[in-house]
């Protein structure tokens, strides 16, 4: 198809992606460019129908190209030349994304593909490393315990950066021998699109990666309750990762991997280094507007040192300015919605209206495009709408503390538990804090995942289930079997 709207000249072939070729089907969801507002044309919407037919190819493939019984070093080596065919192919990936969302296309060939590409090969690395081990038993006896791929992965990505999403939800699927049905977001469908087509001309099975488009309430409800789905990996909002669990459990028991919403708190002590903080904490909230599952958006400040940490913070956000995702140079980005942009301003406007103090930003920017401006509120009750609830916009809470014990009862959140910043110049102290927060990670002196992919990402409470990224995404595309003999 050809964009109605497109700065970059691309066109992709109509429709989903299905055992290796594109199938065309009516088009009924408009995608638009949240840079400018303009139409950017249509995308299908998969029935159940098309879910089905996509499940099955998958199995199919499965069955026909023994994938998962194949020799671990023929997936190892597929999955390298698909992660060099990414990196090859970089930037056509970044503009199919930049085009329709929020990740300016420099970013994205300057980090998000070759993360996405290292994140491949990391996992690639599993199939031929992870042994079966041999368990102690009575004399006479043999035990084991074995690993096997689930089958079939029913995927879903968001939409705030789709290509190394996509690449959280492939990379151990595939390398622990599964097959997947993928649904990207319908904001940001075509990266995805493209990678599968990537994946079948690096030599990967044709419909071993199949690629449907849709909603969330129809086609994301008719993968995760379909029974030839054999696990589920999701990652986006708590209330969207609710309503697949109740779907799952409603249409059959099956595993799966949810990783959603937070509220993260960044802890600043009085011994910090102001400097470095200042920097973290702008890294923390402000890259993609905010638009990220653990942007840190509730700054706690040892109380001595909050005016002169405030001061910074409000000087770096205001010096912020929007540009378009196609822009040469890079600039603020877009919120990915009108709709979005209209709920981050209420609730600024609702925590101004519950008494807290708006110390820079509060209103969108005066330029076409959804752009709102990097905002910071202090004074904030615990009880505030921009405390309590997850905004996902380019919004922080700045909230003082006289003790440590103090700053862990704010940093607790009564719903999420997904990551946290402790800064402190001394780490021991740093380092015992660390224990008493309720995250399932927690950085210190710095904010935000590294590089080095062996360190697994997921939350506590309502921040989700299980792990995306290290060993432990990998094991979980894998489903164990003990074996007992008697010899």
């Amino acid at each position: 198809m050809t964009f109605a709207f497109d700065p970059f000249g691309l066109t992709l072939p109509p429709g989903h992606h299905i055992g290796g070729q594109y199938v065309s089907a009516a088009e009924d969801i408009a995608v638009s460019a949240p840079s400018n507002g303009a139409s950017l044309g249509a995308i299908p919407r998969a029935d159940a129908a098309m879910v089905d037919r996509a499940v099955e190819t998958a199995r199919t493939a499965l069955r026909t190209s023994g994938w998962g019984i194949a020799a671990p070093r023929d997936r190892l080596r597929a999955l390298h030349r698909w992660a060099d065919l990414i990196e090859q192919e970089a930037e056509t990936l970044a503009r199919l994304e930049a085009v329709c969302s929020s990740r300016p296309v420099a970013e994205v060939i300057a980090g998000d593909i070759p993360v996405t590409a290292e994140q491949i090969r990391f996992f690639a690395e599993f199939a031929d490393k992870e042994c079966d081990t041999l368990a102690p038993t009575a004399e006479g006896h043999l035990g084991m315990i074995t690993s096997e791929p689930h089958g079939v992965v029913g995927a879903i990505t968001p939409w705030n950066f789709p290509i190394s999403m996509a690449a959280w939800k492939l990379g151990p699927a595939l390398a622990a021998g599964n097959a997947v049905v993928l649904k990207p977001s319908e904001m940001t469908p075509w990266s995805a699109l493209f990678m599968a087509e990537l994946s079948v001309r690096a030599g990967l099975p044709a419909g071993l990666i199949n690629v449907v488009l849709g909603d969330g309430a129809g086609t994301g409800a008719a993968i995760t309750g379909h029974p030839g789905i054999d696990k589920v990996s999701f990652t986006g909002s708590t209330r969207a990762g609710a309503a697949i669990m109740e779907n799952i459990a409603r249409c059959g028991i099956k595993p799966m991997t949810l990783e959603l919403g937070g509220k993260s708190p960044m802890v600043v002590l009085a011994d910090a280094d102001l400097d470095l903080a200042a920097n973290c904490l702008e890294r923390g909230i402000l890259p993609n507007a905010g638009q990220f599952c653990v942007a840190g958006s509730r700054m706690i400040v040892a109380r001595e040192i909050a005016d002169d940490l405030a001061e910074r913070l409000t000087e770096r956000f205001n010096r912020h300015v929007p540009a378009p995702t196609w822009a040469e140079h890079p600039g603020f980005c877009p919120i990915i919605s009108e709709t979005q942009l209209t709920r981050i301003d209420g609730i600024v406007h609702a925590a101004r209206d519950h008494g807290a103090d708006i110390l820079c930003g509060g209103t969108r920017f005066d330029t076409e495009g959804s752009y709102y401006r990097p905002t910071l509120l202090a004074g904030a009750a615990m009880d505030n709408p921009a405390v309590t609830d997850e905004i996902f916009g380019p919004v922080a809470t700045f909230q003082t503390f006289e003790s440590e014990d103090e700053a862990i009862a704010m940093a607790a959140h009564p719903t999420y538990g997904l990551c946290a910043g402790l800064f402190s110049r001394d780490l021991a102290r740093a380092l015992r804090l660390s224990r008493r927060i309720e995250a399932g990670t927690v950085w210190i002196n710095r904010y935000g995942r590294s590089r080095d992919h062996i360190l697994p990402t997921g939350g506590w409470k309502a921040s989700g289930l299980g792990k995306d990224l290290g060993r432990e995404a990998y094991t979980a595309n894998r489903r164990t079997k003990s074996v007992l003999a008697t010899l």
